[in-house]
């Protein structure tokens, strides 16, 4: 019974037999493995696509072949109509397009589960060309489809739904379409009850869509959604339970209000979810407690279930059989076996950003947030059961801290001394979880436990050694604070070993858990620098590709903790030789080059002058990757149909490196620059629209200005403009980089400053009286406003009164230094040319002044002439009144200094 309205259709196009059979031919033939057929199809693909009705042909394929053709090829054939629609749906001609989207509407309930996701995924891909707009039928039959008897229109229907869904969710809540959703969402939800698991499923997965983007008509109908979910919580169909546990999650993130009266039956289920025997479902729960333990409720709502909660966890921490067979848990010796490149993960280069000492030691860096709950085996990394229990237990560690233990130390005594190796695993990766949060509670017993760790160094199986690396640099900061040879020196022995085991996993962990305890031994390392070094310089020739650029990072993260101690002869002739032999081999366009250039860059920034020898041949070189980007994006924006956009990293990290020798080297970088062209580029390269190039090349400018002044100085007029339009905290590491570079160049400048200050000084008092910005950047902005004021006190004093209070604030943690020395100095001469200016915010003057150590004798004075003289001017009795409101300890400190 085909209606009228079919009939016209069919009358409309009809397939050419002839062309038919050559449609059918192509695509049986693109499934043959041989590449010069694939490739013979591929031309003949490009030449029927100069013809519309080509489309024509592969939606009828698709759809009207069902008793001839077998179901791959009819699939394939609406695949490849996808891809034409993806590359050139604006050109198909109106008939065409019409044709293609009733045939898919008409056949959504194929009888084969094959066919009907094929027209789903056709469907989608036209709504997402912005056809949703200009295809007003489609949704609106698509949810009356679902009231089909049918079941296959109806689940086809809801396939077709869940992709549009998934891709258009933001497009649907808007008022573009009419607010859809309005009808949508009260549907869907009738659908929670139906007969069909998979229906079930795909309802709820629908739904799923809406509730991180908070869309109003599911906020409306919450209530109805969440009773729905309760009601499917004993659902025998493991799709539909991991779907529940999916919106759970989500809701505990955007309308925990509305969870919070059900809170223990939701902890309860949960807690059997997690055990669920679908590793899917299980993985889902899972990320519940994960997300549970950022809210505020976390402690009051779990504090009762720990009991039940911390072994469930412990237990998913195991690995699976399937982990184990993918992990080659069973393959000990791989060294000599060469990494396929695909296990390769990109790695990220962190730009130079300059900060300032502190109190405790280096600079601090608020804003690298390092995340490595994951280096315990992130070559499956794919998220698993595994590490979402792993990750669990580690912010919960951070909730409850010390009341985890109870519940934990007696499993671990079981767990680590367990005969059976990924039981014993599973014990030394909760231990590595835990070691954060549960830090304190755990120095009672790691007297006993560290060395067990160590023990299970030399463990006969490849991922108990690789687990126990990572657990033990967990605990590094403990070790460190030990006497070295408790602990430090035993575990560093073992790891060395480590890093020269035959396994390469074992190599990755040992070589990265060693660069975590470089940064906490830091100096302590001294002693036992040979033996470190023949180590590594040993595994350099002994890594394959991946290992080899986690071994730069040990040796870059080596030279930046001991610093000068590194410059050594009989270190540098170990070191060296290696590392120059790997700059030699590699092209300039490989990327690989990245890490060996960060590593260069410390060692040279470590060695000084003793990296002298070498660095001619690596500055020329960076200079041309410099020189090579900057052509290569010329040509790029005049012709980019021609040229392919250049991968500016390489100009990145050759930035850093040339800012890394100007910092070794100092004055001795001065006939590198004399015979080079790189003040031309860094003036490119301070206009570059990359943020990361600016903030490298402002990096850059403040190191040259440093080491070798005169040959900044001729640039400085063209230069000053672009580093003031950088004054912008939109983008905080340019910004701070800009501002450090002009507080450099002023000192370098003096009096002749004095043309520049208005170009730069408004916006740094700007940035330095904004909420919410990071230390480092207010930090660096005083550091420079003090500087401006030490050369040019006349321009810069007037304005005293707007910045004398965040000033004082931001250096009064800094450790005494140079930078601050300069700094405070102007801040002196400034309070002398404008004492106003400082009247109203003095006690915050007397504090910054009460955080110095020692300074130097004639600062001494300065500060001395300051205090006594606002004294005399307020007269006795109105300066005890002020100074009560001192507290106690800033009083001592002004009395026992400076008299007052």
């Amino acid at each position: 019974n085909i209606t009228d309205d079919q009939l016209s259709l069919r009358m409309e196009w009809q397939p050419d037999e002839q062309g038919l059979q050559q449609v059918l031919q192509l695509l049986k033939d693109s499934q043959s493995p041989d590449t010069a057929t694939q490739r013979a199809v591929q031309e003949k693909l490009e030449q029927l696509n100069q013809f519309p009705d080509f489309n024509n042909y592969l939606i009828f394929v698709l759809t009207s072949l069902k008793s001839e053709e077998d179901e791959p090829t009819r699939s394939l054939s609406g695949l490849i109509l996808k891809n034409n629609v993806k590359a050139h749906y604006q050109n198909f001609p109106p008939n065409v397009a019409d044709f293609i989207k009733r045939e898919c509407l008409n056949n959504i309930g194929d009888p084969s589960p094959l066919i009907r996701a094929t027209i789903g995924i056709l469907i989608t891909t036209i709504a997402s060309k912005g056809e949703l707009q200009t295809w007003p039928e489609l949704l609106p039959q698509l949810c009356n489809l679902l009231n089909s008897e049918d079941y296959n229109t109806c689940e086809g229907s809801f396939g077709a739904l869940q992709k549009i869904c998934e891709d258009s969710s933001e497009l649907l809540d808007s008022d573009a379409l009419n607010r859809p959703l309005n009808i949508m969402i009260p549907k869907f939800l009738q659908f929670f009850k139906h007969c069909s698991p998979k229906i079930r499923s795909h309802a709820i997965a629908c739904v799923n869509q809406f509730i991180i983007g908070r869309a109003q008509a599911l906020m409306d109908n919450i209530d109805t959604f969440i009773e729905s979910l309760f009601a499917l919580a004993g659902d025998e169909d493991s799709e539909v339970r991991k779907n529940v546990c999916r919106a759970l999650v989500m809701l505990l993130e955007v309308r925990i209000d509305r969870l919070i009266p059900h809170m223990h039956s939701i902890i309860q289920y949960m807690l059997q979810r997690t055990q669920d025997p679908d590793e899917n479902v299980a993985l889902e729960a899972c990320e519940f407690w994960l997300t549970l333990a950022e809210q505020p409720i976390c402690k009051e709502a779990l504090s009762g279930h720990l009991v039940q909660l911390i072994p469930i966890l412990v237990n998913g921490m195991k690995y699976s059989e399937i982990d184990i067979i993918l992990l080659k848990g069973d393959v000990e010796e791989d060294e000599t076996i060469p990494d396929s490149e695909q296990d390769i993960k990109p790695r990220f280069h962190k730009s130079r950003t300059v900060t300032l000492q502190h109190e405790g030691g280096e600079g601090e860096e608020g804003e690298d947030i390092d995340d490595d709950e994951d280096d315990d085996d992130d070559t499956l990394s794919d998220w698993n059961l595994r590490k979402c229990s792993a990750a669990a237990l580690d912010v919960l560690a951070n909730v409850f801290r010390e009341e985890l233990l109870p519940h934990l130390l007696p499993l671990l005594k079981g767990l680590l001394f367990h005969p059976d190796w990924v039981i014993k695993e599973s014990g030394i990766l909760v231990l590595g979880a835990i070691a954060e949060g549960c830090m304190q509670g755990m120095v009672p017993y790691l007297p006993e436990l560290i060395p067990h760790l160590i023990q299970c160094l030399c463990d006969k199986k490849a991922l108990v050694r690789s687990i126990a690396c990572w657990t033990l640099s967990r605990y590094a900061h403990w070790v460190v604070s030990q006497p070295p040879d408790a602990h430090l020196k035993p575990l560093m022995t073992e790891l060395l070993k480590r890093i020269l085991d035959g396994n390469k996993r074992v190599q990755e962990a040992a070589c990265s858990a060693f660069a975590t305890l470089e940064e906490e031994a830091c100096t302590e390392l001294v002693p036992y620098l040979s033996f470190i070094l023949d180590t590594l310089v040993f595994a350099f020739g002994k890594y394959q590709h991946k290992n080899l650029l986690i071994l730069y990072d040990a040796i870059g993260t080596l030279a930046d903790s001991v610093g000068h101690h590194l410059n050594q002869k009989e270190y540098i002739q170990k070191l060296m030789p290696p590392l120059i032999a790997k700059w030699n081999e590699l092209k300039d366009e490989d990327k690989d080059l990245f890490p060996l250039l960060e590593c260069l860059s410390s060692v040279a920034t470590a060695l000084q002058s003793g990296f002298l020898p070498y660095c001619e041949p690596v500055y020329q070189r960076c200079v041309t990757l410099v020189q090579k980007t900057l052509a290569q994006a010329m040509m790029y924006s005049q012709q980019p149909d021609q040229y392919e956009a250049p991968d500016k990293d390489f100009m990145i990290v050759a930035l850093d490196l040339l800012s890394g020798l100007a910092e070794g080297l100092g004055g001795h970088v001065d006939t590198l620059v004399a015979r080079s062209n790189i003040m031309t580029l860094l003036f490119q390269c301070m206009q570059d629209t990359m943020p990361e190039v600016r903030q490298s090349s402002f990096a850059l400018l403040g190191d040259l200005t440093k080491a070798c002044f005169p040959h900044v100085k001729p640039c400085i007029a063209e230069f000053m403009p672009i580093l003031g339009t950088n004054l912008n905290p939109e983008f905080i590491s340019v910004c701070n980089n800009a501002t450090w570079a002009i507080g450099e160049i002023c000192m370098q400048m003096g009096v002749e400053m004095q043309p520049y200050i208005a170009m730069v000084l408004n916006q740094l008092v700007e940035i330095i009286n904004r909420p919410n910005t990071p230390k480092t950047l207010l930090e660096n902005t005083a550091i420079t406003i003090g500087r401006l004021g030490y050369v040019c006190p006349q321009e810069v004093a007037p304005m005293l009164p707007q910045f004398i209070r965040p000033w004082c604030t931001s250096l009064r943690n800094i450790r005494d230094n140079e930078e601050k020395d300069s700094a405070f100095r102007g801040i002196c001469i400034m309070i002398g040319v404008n004492p106003g200016g400082v009247v109203q915010d003095f006690i915050f003057f007397c504090d910054a002044v009460a955080s110095w150590v020692n300074p130097k004798d004639d600062l001494r004075d300065m500060f001395y002439k300051i205090l006594h003289g606002f004294k005399e001017q307020v007269g006795e009795e109105n300066w005890q009144q002020f100074s009560e409101q001192f507290p106690p300890l800033l009083k001592e400190r002004l009395a026992a200094c400076y008299g007052v």
